[in-house]
């Protein structure tokens, strides 16, 4: 990752739009690996290589920028609200809407990957433009300019590297999966929305912390959200399209785990307008939800008796106060706004 925001430094762009990219899309490699190495292996791997993608997203929102909110409250640039968010937004309901025939097939892969290709092209046109006046704003240490071709070839022998280990582990890390499916008697869907997110996130968690940390907060934010739209368009776009059979859609996950990733995204925009910031608050109730989420999913593939009433706290408690805090969240700004 360090070469390849190494090389975007070098090319002029700036600090959000490093972590809308470059970043977002080089932490995102190991779910590219993971769902490309499942849509191969065809049967079970569908499932895998959906989850991946959906349960990555669903962490990265709630629980990664719930923790680096946590950690210090995170300032939102006018650019996330503008177009990232409403992209992210946009391309999770593309997914929902191209799932709902049952499988995400070549033709629909090849539409979502066209979609990065156009915002990718398009974030770095628009950062360009503002790379004289912000450019010193990127921290030297997390991505400095390269300073010769010597340079320029290590951080590309670097990209290439990374990539190969990623394949490989992708392949332990999909096999892995599916034994311990097996072994738990749960499905694999159910272990890709957990575990395999977990793990294949793990560069996120890393990423927006640190950035967090050291008051990268572009970096932070701008990683969350260009992963989530990476892994809609670029890793089930290109899943979908080197797969035989395209992506398969369990009527589970097309009927609760999708709608779920699609809340989470449409939950970001009266979060992140009120007051262009994401306070500690705001950061519990996402880290909150994630736990909920989780608690649910395992209580119900375990068939859990306690769940119908775990169900009817999350629809009559969790949802409104929920709901009610970012309302109030988003009156306060506009409040103090017109004072």
């Amino acid at each position: 990752m360090r070469g390849a925001s190494r090389i975007a430094v070098t090319a002029g762009i700036t600090p959000l739009v490093v972590g809308l990219t470059v970043v977002a899309f080089g932490t995102s490699s190991p779910e590219m690996a993971v769902s490309i190495m499942a849509a191969f292996s065809g049967g079970a791997g569908s499932d895998i290589a959906l989850g991946n993608v959906v349960g990555s997203n669903i962490f990265n929102i709630l629980f990664i920028l719930g923790l680096s909110a946590i950690i210090t409250p995170l300032v939102v640039s006018l650019q996330l609200l503008r177009l990232d968010v409403p992209v992210m937004i946009g391309a999770s309901i593309l997914m929902l809407l191209l799932a709902v025939d049952g499988r995400v097939g070549r033709m629909d892969g090849i539409i979502l990957f066209s979609g990065v290709i156009i915002y990718t092209i398009f974030v770095i046109y628009q950062g360009r433009k503002e790379a004289k006046q912000n450019i010193e704003e990127f921290d030297l240490e997390y991505g400095q300019p390269a300073q010769n071709k010597f340079q320029i070839v290590l951080d590309l022998s670097l990209i290439f590297a990374g990539l190969g280990l990623l394949v490989l582990g992708s392949n332990w890390l999909v096999k892995g999966a599916i034994e311990i499916a097996q072994f738990l008697g749960m499905s694999e869907l159910i272990i890709s929305l957990t575990i395999v997110a977990a793990g294949t996130s793990l560069p996120e968690v890393a990423t927006s912390v640190i950035a967090s940390l050291r008051g990268e907060r572009d970096i932070a934010v701008g990683n969350i959200i260009g992963s989530n739209i990476f892994n809609i368009l670029a890793v089930l776009g290109l899943s979908a399209g080197v797969s035989p059979a395209g992506i398969g859609v369990s009527p589970i996950a097309l009927g609760f785990d999708i709608p779920v990733m699609l809340a989470v995204a449409v939950i970001c925009l009266p979060i992140l307008f009120s007051g262009f910031h994401i306070t500690r608050l705001e950061g519990f109730i996402l880290l909150s939800l994630y736990v909920i989420y989780i608690s649910f999913i395992v209580l119900d593939a375990t068939g859990n008796p306690y769940l119908p009433q775990f169900t009817m706290v999350i629809m009559y408690l969790v949802i409104p106060l929920t709901l009610l805090t970012l309302t109030l969240a988003v009156y306060q700004h506009f409040m103090a706004r017109k004072r």
